[in-house]
């Protein structure tokens, strides 16, 4: 084909936009400026380099992110391919070795014919060449200002958290049990069994520890990722529905469920480390050491990586991008992944695959053919291009975003008789399931 396409960033969102471009022909040139400029976030140089946590989100096929996964799958998504290959056991999640997935990635990406990796910070994109920005929430300062001066628009900011992980032989098993929620699947997941006592006693801690400066105190925290001390300020209580919740986890040595639970993810394909789930935090790493060895079985906890905190940048979207993720006011410019306004991985990914059909269909000459509301990934991508200003915020993939079902498409009788209120959800999400991958599928025949 010969056209030359520009991807600037090699995080989930770029790394799946130079793979689906270099597949369609396009000569792409990869430009990520780590491992010789790192983020305040990231550790390697590695293509898709997951830093705030390993999972991919649920798997269950009724749920929004099942459904976004059959639509990335059936459009052969890199990112998801690899993430199965070095999934770890989650419960009814996809999780991955971290390191074990970048590598898959970048391996793909650099043996690519048509992918040229390119080490360097890009400050501004060359006007001629049709050019991605994927860099990602923690953009380079010079191009996040070259942003700001050419598409219309102030930059916006939230602060996102890391969670820490603790190496595997220092966790006490005596105390933690192997369990997943509810009995679902295999019991992948090793739970810290809290009693009032002590539940209370860490809450107190917890409040009391000392915290990381903040970049600013305007920039808000993006409200489905807190830290756990900020979800402790909002009441004693919501840690416990939250992160810290027991329900569908009772101890098998007691046959009671705990006051409150702590879930341990395994992090590495070898078992050595696990990652505590849902505890991004703020704590100084000192005040990290005290306050999380004094949750039962990790009194002797070795810590891998202690928890951080970072300022995140995207873009206004519904002022500067289209529903194909086009930039309004800078012809040859598509913006996707976290900087656009999707919060997640497998968000990101998905907005990297969407951008990189809209390319291709404009170096095509085609016209622009966004993917269709009733799919996913086209619900989120509408919510970027027509969301209220005023109010706009990042965004999870949800069943929310996605047109209301016809009436009459399920039958709510039978399926809360079938299954209560679980069943009723259940068999929504299915319908929702069925009528996504039956548009997509006239989305790409349309196209063919």
């Amino acid at each position: 084909m010969g056209k030359r396409v520009a991807v600037v960033g090699a995080g989930l969102a770029g790394t799946e936009a130079a793979w689906q471009l270099a597949q369609r022909g396009y000569e792409v040139s990869l430009h990520e400026m780590r491992p010789n400029r790192l983020t305040p976030a990231h550790q390697t140089g590695l293509a898709g380099e997951m830093v705030c946590s390993n999972s991919f989100k649920s798997d269950d096929p009724a749920s929004a992110t099942g459904i976004l996964k059959a639509e990335l799958t059936r459009l052969d998504s890199l990112v998801l391919h690899a993430a199965r290959i070095h999934r770890v056991p989650a419960g009814l999640s996809l999780a991955v070795d971290r390191e074990a997935f970048a590598r898959e990635l970048t391996e793909a990406l650099q043996k690519h014919p048509k992918i040229t990796w390119i080490e360097g910070v890009v400050s501004a994109p060359d006007p001629e060449t049709p050019t991605l920005l994927a860099s990602g929430p923690l953009t380079d300062e010079g191009l996040a200002s070259w942003m700001t001066d050419h598409l219309g628009q102030r930059r916006l900011f939230f602060y996102d958290a890391i969670a820490p992980i603790v190496e595997a032989a220092s966790i006490d098993r005596s105390v933690v049990f192997a369990a997943s929620r509810w009995g679902h699947g295999e019991p992948d997941f090793l739970n810290c069994p809290l009693d009032r006592d002590a539940y209370e006693a860490f809450v107190d801690a917890l409040l009391a520890a000392p915290k990381a400066a903040l970049h600013d105190d305007v920039t808000p925290f993006f409200e489905a990722c807190l830290p756990i001390e900020v979800m402790a300020e909002r009441g004693r209580e919501t840690l416990r529905f939250g992160p810290m919740k027991p329900v569908g986890l009772d101890d098998p040595r007691t046959g009671r469920r705990p006051y409150a639970a702590v879930q341990l993810r395994q992090d590495t394909l070898a078992a050595d480390h696990y990652n505590l789930v849902g505890f991004q935090t703020r704590l100084t790493w000192g005040a990290q050491a005290e306050v999380f060895r004094s949750i039962p079985g990790l009194e002797q906890a070795a810590f891998a990586r202690f928890g951080s905190i970072h300022r995140n940048t995207y873009v206004l979207a519904p002022e500067v991008l289209d529903a194909t993720l086009a930039a309004r006011a800078c012809p040859n410019l598509w913006i996707a992944g976290q900087l656009s306004g999707v919060e997640g991985y497998l968000e990101s990914a998905a907005a990297g695959l969407a951008a990189a059909h809209s390319i291709d269909q404009a170096l095509r000459n085609l016209e622009p053919s966004p993917f269709p509301r009733e799919t996913v990934l086209g619900a989120l991508l509408h919510y970027l291009a027509h969301a209220e200003t005023k109010h706009f915020a990042p965004v999870n993939a949800m069943l929310g975003l996605l047109p209301p079902l016809p009436d009459g498409t399920v039958d709510a009788r039978a399926a809360k008789r079938a299954g209560g209120a679980r069943g009723l959800k259940q068999a929504r999400g299915l319908a929702y399931r069925e009528r996504a991958l039956a548009a997509l599928e006239a989305h790409l025949g349309s196209l063919s």
